[in-house]
């Protein structure tokens, strides 16, 4: 019996007010495939939080001089998940740091985000932070970023199904 995983989406952002941007992407999809990428602020994208830095550990300059562009990122998600629906835990925040990063790429998205708790049945929900709490023991992930939470999220989301 197959279990069902969703794709689930996560953003790293460059702070937590309405000035910041996706500065990391990650998916991990219902094979377990993950993508992650690095993004290259644009021109105008100058809000940095220190406090955000401290919790996914990532330099501007690492963007700067590793990331890609928004639109080869986008265009890269859009190939990824076209026509499918892609969930995030954080979906006030993370559905604005997409369509920031889409139109700084200038593209439209070609699969749609929805919010976690709209596939969430009531059991779920109740066990939600205790199991998630165990998964992120379980899997050891060192670095808080974006693919390592959607994998966290996806694994949640499937032993919280039992």
């Amino acid at each position: 019996m197959t279990i069902y995983s969703p794709i689930i989406l996560d953003i790293e952002s460059s702070g937590f007010g309405s000035h910041s941007y996706p500065i990391e992407v990650g998916v991990i999809l219902e094979d377990k495939t993950k993508y992650c990428s690095l993004i290259k602020p644009e021109s105008n994208w100058v809000h940095w939080s220190e406090e955000a830095e401290k919790i996914h550990h990532i330099k501007r300059d690492s963007l700067i001089n590793n990331g890609k562009s928004p639109y080869d990122v986008a265009n890269h998600l859009n190939k990824l998940l076209k026509g499918k629906i892609v969930y995030s835990d954080g979906w006030v925040v993370d559905s604005t740091w997409l369509i920031r990063l889409f139109e700084a790429a200038q593209l439209e998205m070609t699969f749609s985000l929805s919010a976690i708790e709209m596939i969430l049945k009531e059991q779920q929900m109740r066990r939600w932070d205790d199991m998630k709490n165990v998964v992120i023991r379980e899997l050891k992930l060192d670095r808080h970023r974006a693919s390592n939470d959607a994998q966290i999220i996806q694994e949640t989301f499937t032993r919280t199904l039992n």
